[in-house]
């Protein structure tokens, strides 16, 4: 069963509100008002959402292709369709589509371990005997 049928079964059988049964599903009453005038047809923003999916599985899928929203949505903006970045990586998402990665890089540019300390040019002495003992040489 649908939100909307519980919605509209909640008013026929039970003689409750639409604006309490609203809560339940947590829907807006302006939604169920909108869908009780076109019962069985889609929205006009489904039908957009439908045709944009299509688009950018096209675009994803094209053999050669690799790119993320932000190189896709300028060709969608060539075929008319005003999209944002961001729509167009919200519904790559959904189906788990995305752009080649960038490659990783160093975290460091000089890794421990492959290449030597340097040199100790102060000669310094570490090497203690005692706490507050010195191995020799003025302090």
């Amino acid at each position: 069963m649908t939100a909307a049928g519980f919605i509209a079964g909640q008013r026929t059988g039970h003689h409750v509100p639409h604006a309490v049964s609203c809560r339940a599903p947590e829907v807006s009453g302006s939604w169920f008002y909108t869908w009780r005038r076109r019962p069985g047809q889609p929205a006009k923003r489904e039908v957009r959402r439908a045709a944009l999916d299509k688009r950018i599985t096209h675009f994803s899928n094209a053999p050669g292709w690799a790119c993320g929203s932000p190189r896709i949505r300028p060709d969608l903006w060539a075929e008319g369709w005003q999209v944002s970045v961001n729509t167009v990586a919200r519904v790559m998402a959904g189906p788990g589509l995305q752009g080649r990665k960038p490659p990783r890089r160093r975290k460091h540019p000089t890794r421990q371990g492959k290449r030597k300390a340097a040199r100790d040019l102060v000669l310094r002495r570490f090497g203690a005997i005692a706490p507050g003992v010195f191995c020799g040489g003025a302090v």
